[in-house]
């Protein structure tokens, strides 16, 4: 797409030919309204569809992740999005295809220079979809043994205590509580604590 410039009367590209490779099927970053990522990516794929774009624009991924949280008293697997408000597009960067990418409601732009895409790197997007392929998140366990923490929920909320043991494999902590002049220990689920 190119118009002519009036004044100097040369032809101005509006999509940059440098710093992209022409034909070559790359991934790119899309970045777009946070909250819409989804719809973004539906979106797009059916104007992929309807405008016979499938030879050029391949994939669309929103990368998401599971994750850990309790609510009322239980543990819940909760599906959450890596990057909020951005898209992933594998595609071959055209005129045509940017076109039909760029204008797609609730997209603001490519992430790269000025209005030329930067492809992210193959490594970049294995490790995404291995992260996006996990069955059970990885628990990341940020205590010690001999942390104070503090007990945020269940039967011994707001309880004082000392962890003991850790369960990395389980997600699940020791805490010694002080309990009628004694130390009780205490199993809880990592979330169910804070430190002091």
């Amino acid at each position: 797409m190119a118009k002519k410039d009036k004044k100097n009367k040369k032809k101005i590209t509006l999509f940059p030919k440098k710093n992209v490779k022409r034909g070559g099927r790359n991934w790119y970053v899309i970045h777009t309204y946070s909250g819409y990522e989804d719809q973004v990516a539906d979106n797009m794929k059916q104007r992929i569809e309807s405008m016979g774009m499938q030879e050029k624009i391949f994939d669309v991924m929103v990368p998401t992740e599971k994750s850990v949280e309790m609510k009322g008293g239980k543990r819940k697997i909760l599906e959450k999005k890596i990057f909020p408000g951005y898209v992933l597009v594998e595609m071959m960067v055209e005129e045509d295809s940017w076109y039909v990418v760029r204008n797609t409601p609730n997209v603001t732009g490519f992430i790269g220079f000025g209005t030329s895409p930067t492809p992210i790197s193959q490594d970049e997007v294995k490790r995404l979809k291995r992260k996006m392929g996990e069955e059970m998140p990885k628990f990341k366990i940020d205590f010690k043994i001999g942390d104070q923490v503090k007990i945020t929920d269940g039967p011994f909320k707001d309880f004082d205590g000392v962890v003991d043991a850790i369960d990395e494999q389980k997600g699940k902590i020791k805490v010694l509580v002080n309990m009628f002049g004694r130390e009780t220990p205490v199993t809880l689920d990592f979330l169910q604590a804070k430190k002091i």
